[in-house]
């Protein structure tokens, strides 16, 4: 791998991680760098999937006090979770590279489409939490589902099926959809190593990246409003998406 697509790897996980600390939707961009420089398309979505997890992982990490107080209906949704991701990633690695590449700019649209209509989607509950409801566990399933099967978009979609599945303030569904998306990529992560579909030296050069764009995303934050860089990922899923079109 020359050094020019290394440093293309490694500046589109640094600006992951920094735009999933401050607004979301870091895996257009390491989605979009994966196929450009040649991974196909299935092997360009798992890897892409365990670059994201030091993201979630120093995330949770800082809502523990939410996590230990919901007790044992956390443990339900994570089931659910489990399940859904499971489908997502076996139908993932069912289908063939070409199969999968028809499917991508129709989801990287839908993706864009929610990642930009996002902060309607956010759930406005500021009352008590409630144990989940059957509603609610089914679009957790089928959220979780998609996550293990693509991801783009997934915590935007996952804070509104949370809003109907157990309720509460927003501190409480975030620290939920960080826990999940844990739990989601881990056993999408499992499926795609069993199926040999990650490119792990890809991987190595990004998550590094998305590390320290995460912790400076943290600065960032104070700098850059939310609204711009909100459309800046907007444009970039926009783009990868006439560019699949096109190109099909």
């Amino acid at each position: 791998m020359s050094m020019a697509l290394i440093a293309l790897l490694f500046a589109a996980g640094f600006l992951s991680g920094a735009v999933n600390a401050i607004a979301g939707g870091g895996t257009f961009l390491t989605f979009g760098a994966l196929t450009l420089v040649g991974l196909p398309p299935i092997s360009a979505n798992a890897t892409s999937s365990v670059t994201q997890i030091p993201g979630y992982i120093t995330s949770t990490l800082a809502y523990g006090k939410e996590l230990r107080a919901m007790g044992r209906g956390v443990w339900v949704l994570a089931a659910v979770s489990a399940v859904g991701a499971l489908g997502g990633a076996l139908f993932l690695i069912s289908l063939s590279n070409p199969a999968f590449r028809t499917m991508v700019p129709w989801l990287l649209l839908v993706a864009t489409v929610i990642f930009a209509a996002g902060p309607k989607l956010r759930p406005k509950t500021q009352g008590e939490s409630h144990p989940a409801s059957p509603l609610g566990l089914a679009l957790q399933g089928v959220t979780s589902f998609y996550g293990g099967f693509f991801g783009a978009g997934m915590g935007i979609m996952m804070l509104a099926s949370l809003g109907l599945a157990s309720g509460g303030d927003y501190h409480r569904l975030n620290a939920l959809k960080n826990f999940l998306s844990i739990v989601i990529a881990a056993v999408a992560i499992v499926v795609f190593v069993g199926a040999g579909a990650l490119s792990w030296l890809h991987a190595l050069i990004m998550i590094p990246a998305v590390a320290a764009g995460g912790y400076a995303g943290v600065a960032m934050a104070r700098k850059v409003p939310q609204a711009v860089l909100r459309w800046i990922v907007v444009a970039a899923g926009l783009a990868l998406a006439a560019y699949y079109f096109i190109t099909g």
